[in-house]
């Protein structure tokens, strides 16, 4: 009786996050890793993306089905997936707009959502799609080490993830920023390699009205949904570094842990880009 009431007065103060108490059940869990590319640059990492998440499965003990055909984007189909992940996906993914309603509803009935590497760079025309994301792609900086840091270490994407991180990638900027968003780790840009005047340019240009830090991952709740993205993973390398895989595994379980159930009952919109309902 002590420890309910202790565990009640820690809750009214706000004591306990509530992303880390209920333990995922991970034989419940059923995930998606969607591959397919539009026309334009496909990241090489893809096919190694998608086995580390496989591997993560075994391991955890959730369940992994991977595709690259757009044709799985039926609600009949998606209801069985407790988090859709979309490995590096680059520009127009879908074949048509039932495919992009169909993902739409499903992120209406209550789906996850988990965002890795060039995710920004997809369905840039779908204001949705790009809300659903917290932005959209607007340049990123060459491939090069630079500082990370932790602004939320008690996410559990960042367990396991060094609160100032000095690591080879390339630092994303987006644009279109969707004001939802809580961010749990940024990209130091001012550290970047400044030794050629036109990517400097280019750099404050896409920097906009940012100072130092830039968002590299990030979650949020919207339109009955749960989104966790990073900007991190561009070399195929990285899908076996068990650091970056622990940040991953922490987005997959964030969003794990907060998708309920799916259901469809719940979903309204009738077209793909139509207003959100609030």
């Amino acid at each position: 009786m002590k420890y309910i009431l202790m565990l009640v007065l820690l809750l009214m103060a706000g004591s306990i996050s509530s992303e880390a108490q209920i333990p995922v059940n991970w034989k419940s869990v059923k995930v998606l890793v969607y591959k397919k590319n539009g026309k334009g640059f496909v990241h090489d990492n893809i096919p190694y993306a998608a086995q580390a998440i496989i591997d993560l499965g075994k391991k955890h003990g959730f369940k992994v089905d991977t595709s690259s055909l757009p044709s799985v984007m039926t609600e009949e189909n998606l209801k069985q997936y407790r988090i859709l992940i979309f490995t590096s996906t680059n520009n127009d993914v879908f074949d048509t707009d039932a495919q992009r309603l169909a993902f739409r509803r499903y992120i209406e009935a209550g789906g996850g959502f988990v965002g890795i590497h060039s995710v920004t760079g997809t369905e840039r025309n779908w204001d949705w799609f790009k809300m659903l994301l917290g932005g959209t792609f607007a340049w990123h900086d060459k491939f090069q080490k630079f500082k990370i840091q932790v602004i939320h270490p008690q996410h559990p994407s960042m367990k396991g993830t060094p609160k100032v991180w000095y690591k080879e990638d390339e630092c994303y900027f987006a644009k279109e920023l969707y004001p939802g968003t809580h961010v749990v780790m940024v990209n130091d840009f001012s550290g970047l390699d400044t030794s050629n005047a036109k990517l400097n340019e280019t750099r404050a240009k896409n920097a906009g009205h940012l100072k130092q830090y830039v968002p590299s991952a990030w979650y949020h709740d919207f339109d009955g949904g749960t989104t966790w993205c990073t900007t991190l993973g561009h070399d195929k390398k990285d899908y076996a570094d068990p650091v970056y895989l622990k940040h991953i595994m922490g987005g997959i379980e964030y969003v794990a842990r907060t998708v309920k159930r799916i259901d469809f009952s719940k979903s309204y919109a009738v077209s793909s880009n139509e207003p959100v309902k609030y």
